[in-house]
């Protein structure tokens, strides 16, 4: 699956003693739109995953281009990495909103949950869908980040990939 590029996000929750965690994930999809559904794949054993069940919400973070290092942050073991990147919590959010990595996020409530192998499906009915900017979207694939052409005539994914 390294050779199918997708968008790269940052899955976000509260356990409820008020911690916040969160790690990258490019494994997302749109399930339904009526109601609007997401599905996120959580790795099992994950305090993210632990807080999701626990907390009983979620919210995808949608990267920006700019985004790499915090892609990277959120898929290190660093123990800081909340400490490290700017983060707002208001209502209606679900959790952590990355406000300056995030072109787009999503606040879901977890409907469904089923255990496949080492990962967890979990499915989130939205409750609220921000739009932060209008900037490109980070992608990965091939084992490497990469952005969108940027080019409103040449649209088709770009490989001069970011190093």
């Amino acid at each position: 699956m390294s050779a199918f590029p997708t968008g790269v996000s940052v899955i976000t929750s509260l356990a409820p003693d008020g911690v916040p965690w969160g790690m990258t994930c490019t494994s997302l999809c749109s399930v339904a739109l009526d109601p609007p559904t997401l599905l996120v794949c959580l790795r099992r054993g994950s305090p993210t995953l632990q807080a999701v069940l626990d907390s009983g919400a979620y919210t995808i973070n949608l990267l920006h281009q700019a985004a790499r290092s915090t892609a990277e942050l959120f898929a290190s073991g660093a123990t800081d990495r909340f400490e490290r990147t700017r983060w707002a919590m208001q209502d209606p959010a679900c959790g952590p909103h990355l406000v300056e990595a995030a072109h787009t996020i999503a606040d879901c409530r977890v409907a469904d949950v089923h255990e496949i192998g080492d990962h967890a499906v979990v499915m989130g009915a939205a409750v609220a869908v921000t739009q932060l900017s209008s900037q490109w979207p980070l992608l990965y694939g091939m084992r490497r980040y990469g952005a969108w052409a940027e080019s409103g005539q040449d649209v088709h994914l770009s490989y001069d990939f970011i190093s």
